[in-house]
């Protein structure tokens, strides 16, 4: 699944490690979200949703 984790943390000027403070995550866990090798639980894509004022259809973008 494709996510625009790394773009929204950037315009906040957030580290990895300072994104996942505000998750409650580790920092590896982060890196694994914004390069697609893990995909969230669905409370932890509210909290991210949450955290950015988005929606969670316009974060994770699933591959066709």
């Amino acid at each position: 699944m494709n996510n625009r984790m790394r773009e929204l943390r950037e315009a906040q000027g957030w580290s990895q490690g300072e994104l996942a403070e505000r998750l409650e995550v580790s920092r590896q866990t982060v890196n694994a979200l914004e390069t697609g090798k893990y995909d969230p639980s669905l409370p932890l894509a509210f909290r991210i949703a949450r955290l950015f004022g988005e929606s969670i259809e316009s974060l994770f973008i699933p591959e066709d």
